[in-house]
């Protein structure tokens, strides 16, 4: 399934760029490649679509960075959570077996209720660890998703100025196998979504 999705998006990137291509060699009498290279953006022979490598541009945004410490922040809570009533348990797991090898228990029974309590307590520690793993999952979605809209709501702006009628994204060199270093706009993304973003922690 992956893989058919980086083929459609192979497939997307060559036909926005071939129809760039018949568009401003429509607009030239000379039909030649330079002449459309050169109709699509003045002098400077490059078309109007640039690309980001998201994994760069995940690893050095600071905004990224910020999200992740929360999202680590949190794991790392709920494993200390985890850990804390998962020791307590199996504490309680070895004084019970402690007493019931040296006949501590009064009567059968009050054996069998124990270790019904600490079967109950290792359920809820089950559930609770479930529940724990769901929440992390939906706020970190939650997270990509307010991150994504900020990189586009950013890139709108940045593109006022630009004039760039694509900007495709790139991630580990799979959307994009092979395109010119001038079309790399990763570098100078970083550098104004930064300018314009201000740590809460400053």
């Amino acid at each position: 399934m992956k893989n058919i999705n980086y083929l459609i998006n192979g497939v997307l990137a060559l036909a926005v760029i071939i129809l760039f291509v018949m568009h401003f060699s429509g607009k030239k009498e000379s039909g030649s490649p330079q002449a459309v290279l050169a109709g699509a953006e003045g002098v400077s022979g490059i078309l109007p679509i640039a690309y980001v490598n998201v994994d760069s541009l995940l690893l050095n945004y600071n905004y990224s960075k910020d999200l992740n410490e929360v999202i680590m922040k949190k794991q790392e809570d709920s494993r200390l959570n985890i850990n804390q009533k998962a020791n307590a348990l199996r504490s309680d797991m070895q004084e019970f077996e402690r007493k019931y090898q040296n006949n501590a228990f009064l009567t059968p029974q009050r054996a069998q209720e124990e270790q019904q309590r600490l079967l109950g307590k290792q359920q809820e520690l089950q559930a609770l660890d479930e529940r724990l793993t769901q929440e992390l999952m939906i706020e970190q979605q939650k997270l990509n998703e307010q991150l994504r809209d900020t990189i586009v709501a950013q890139l709108k702006v940045f593109n006022q100025t630009k004039g760039y009628q694509v900007i495709f994204s790139n991630t580990m060199g799979d959307n994009i196998l092979l395109a010119g270093d001038a079309y790399d706009i990763t570098a100078e993304i970083i550098a104004y979504l930064n300018k314009n973003y201000t740590s809460p922690s400053k």
